[in-house]
């Protein structure tokens, strides 16, 4: 390393920008290149000129859980600082299909089904971002122009031996596993999107490390100046291990009722809830560690920080009325001294026939409250079912899976959340 490069290397953040900066960093995996992030920051302060800030989101599916807000609540951070947030759905590229972590060739999107997800995304993020200072772009405005010509000449900036480097495409070729060459064109038109607006900064997961240095690329390759990139640790499900997904059962879902959102994050670790602030939470990173030193040395118990942590969040998501009435009902359900039931248990009606009695399992089946009698069997042998008496107060576990119920109205607990009223006649 040269002395230039050295002296580059020692930029440092003048005192009066230390907050913003490490707010900004705040929870990031990775900074690229750091030394030119934070020339950026300095720049943008100097002259009085916002930077651009831009995260794409391909609208794949109709719904946002927690797991996507990552990125939106980094991208209002920068929106608190007075930066230029270009939230880009990718109504274009969706049609394409980001192969990022696929093993197979990605079912290519209809526009319509695009055009549909894009109305929910846009009405969803702005639970988070404020929509006046917000710019929502469509990359098919610039991608779906550009010519046969102008296709050669964005190919022309990088080479086969360049997209193989990407890890999925790498196990895919050496498998011996067909990929289309649509695929590789993802990443060269995603990013062809930061050249196309001129971004300052990009953020993406880690798994998107490779597509927003292609767009660092690109920008170089066509003469502008080049992005710094920022990547965000993908956010682990309720089960604290694998990545929030949907398909994986493990996700919690921003347009879900707000029981279900508070309830979910009161059942994560203590563990996981300091990950899930340091990502989601409006606190300082300095509100933060405070309350995290008071756990260890001044007595404060998690279950008050993470009661605290689900009520913030469950009220970005729905209203501070309908937040406080989850902690409530909540309380009453897991808190021995307040032990009640929720107001709306679902009532579920089975008629006897020529039987005096009836199987729970089947019941449990039938009223929709598990998918199977198989689930219901698991749940029953795992401790999971409660039957509750009718003031809520008393409960008792249901142990023996071959249960028969004859006429009359119980009560049952599912887990920790769900209750489930059954008429027999």
């Amino acid at each position: 390393m040269g002395f230039a490069d050295m002296e580059k290397n020692e930029v440092e953040i003048p005192p009066e920008l230390a907050e913003e900066y490490a707010e900004l960093v705040r929870g990031i995996e990775e900074v690229i290149p750091e030394t030119e992030f934070k020339e950026k920051i300095i720049s943008s302060h100097k002259n009085g000129k916002p930077l651009k800030i831009k995260a794409g989101f391909d609208p794949t599916a109709p719904d946002l859980h927690l797991g996507h807000t990552v990125l939106i609540q980094k991208l209002r951070q920068f929106q608190k600082y007075g930066h230029e947030i270009y939230f880009l759905i990718g109504d274009y590229t969706a049609m394409i299909g980001d192969p990022t972590g696929k093993s197979e060739t990605r079912k290519a999107l209809s526009s319509d089904e695009v055009l549909e997800n894009a109305k929910t995304y846009q009405i969803q993020v702005f639970k988070i971002l404020d929509p006046e200072k917000t710019k929502i772009v469509f990359n098919s405005e610039w991608l779906k122009n550009l010519s046969l010509k102008n296709i050669i000449e964005l190919t022309a900036k990088t080479t086969v031996a360049r997209l193989l480097e990407r890890d999925d495409f790498s196990k895919r070729y050496s498998s011996g596993v067909p990929i289309s060459l649509v695929e590789f064109m993802y990443p060269l038109l995603q990013g062809y999107d930061s050249v196309a607006l001129d971004a300052d900064v990009e953020l993406g997961g880690t798994d998107q490390k490779f597509n927003l240095l292609m767009g660092r690329n690109l920008q170089a390759a066509y003469g502008k100046k080049t992005q710094a990139i920022m990547t965000l640790p993908l956010l682990v499900g309720l089960d604290g291990e694998k990545k929030m997904s949907k398909s994986l059962g493990n996700y919690i879902g921003i347009q879900e009722d707000p029981m279900e959102v508070y309830g979910k994050l009161m059942s994560i670790s203590d563990e996981t809830m300091w990950t899930y602030m340091r990502l989601l939470s409006d606190k300082t990173i300095g509100e933060i560690k405070t309350l995290e030193e008071n756990t260890k040395v001044a007595g404060l118990h998690p279950m008050e920080v993470k009661k605290e942590f689900a009520l913030e969040i469950t009220k970005r998501f729905s209203s501070p009325e309908k937040a406080d009435s989850a902690k409530m009902e909540w309380e009453k359900i897991h808190n021995p001294q307040k032990r009640g039931l929720p107001e709306d248990i679902p009532l579920f009606i089975k008629n006897l026939t020529d039987e005096k009695e009836t199987g729970l399992l089947s019941v449990l089946s039938e009223a929709k409250a598990v998918a199977t009698n198989s689930e219901a069997r698991r749940m029953v042998e795992s401790g999971g079912v409660y039957l509750v008496d009718a003031s809520g107060e008393k409960e008792e576990r249901v142990g023996d899976p071959r249960i028969r119920l004859s006429a009359g109205e119980y009560i049952f607990r599912l887990g920790k959340r769900k209750f489930i009223r059954i008429k027999v006649v």
